[in-house]
């Protein structure tokens, strides 16, 4: 997939900014302070921290480093998704069925990482007693 120049790429600023504002959602550091995780009534939906390993992109001789986000996903769907997108991968450091790792390093759209963040918030309220489902879903 190519991106032009009219399709809007999401960095790590604007990732963290769109998972704040899903309803009822908290930012807490339960793995230190290096990786955010991000929480729907205590139960974490997104993950999101700088990649430090092998898979992160060398351009020059330079290494380039970019941020890594976590989320959930349908284990169909997150094949899916890697093999569409190279910057999918399996989740990193979590069940690889049901995570993926995106790595935001501008090849992925915008509006499709921002699809990914609502499916695994959803993913995630889906799972919640009737009563915590409610209060959320009434803000939709």
């Amino acid at each position: 997939m190519t991106l032009s120049i009219y399709d809007p790429v999401m960095n790590n600023e604007q990732a963290q900014q769109y998972l704040l504002s899903k309803v009822e959602t908290t930012l807490d550091y339960p793995f230190g302070e290096e990786v955010k995780v991000f929480k729907v009534k205590n139960k974490m939906f997104a993950t999101l921290a700088l990649g430090k390993i092998a898979k992160s992109a060398r351009t020059n001789d330079d290494a380039k480093t970019y941020y890594w986000m976590n989320l959930k996903c349908d284990p169909d769907e997150a094949v899916m998704l890697r093999d569409i997108f190279p910057a999918v991968i399996a989740g990193y450091h979590m069940n690889k069925a049901l995570w993926n790792t995106v790595i935001l390093d501008g090849s992925i759209p915008q509006g499709e990482i921002e699809r990914m963040i609502d499916n695994s918030y959803m993913l995630v309220v889906k799972k919640m007693a009737k009563k915590d489902q409610q209060s959320i879903l009434v803000h939709f």
